[in-house]
């Protein structure tokens, strides 16, 4: 398990990729990888294109960088999800609160 972050756009846009499980383990770097930035990103890209599994912890910990980003105005993509992935955000209706590409 591994999560980086990532500053495009002249820091309009933060990229986090997890690579590896998304799992409770993930819970201290997931929330760096947000938490320090130097600017506040308008766009949140979470990149799911090196997981294949999440559990109900990561489901919290993408509730936690909403709370963090703003909730109603906060822009939160949620990308490269496999379809597993995608199934549990849609079951869970977090698609309604992501954008899911």
């Amino acid at each position: 398990m591994s999560i980086t972050s990532t500053s495009v756009n002249n820091g309009h846009d933060l990229v986090i990729s997890v690579t590896g499980r998304f799992d409770f383990n993930s819970l201290q770097s997931f929330r760096k990888a947000y938490e320090n930035t130097a600017v506040k990103p308008k766009t949140y890209i979470v990149d799911l294109r090196e997981s294949d599994y999440l559990d109900s912890s990561a489901l919290g910990m993408l509730l936690a960088l909403r709370d963090h980003a703003g909730e109603e105005g906060a822009k939160i993509k949620i990308i490269n999800c496999n379809p597993d992935v995608k199934k549990i955000l849609i079951i869970t209706k977090l698609d309604e609160l992501f954008i899911i590409e």
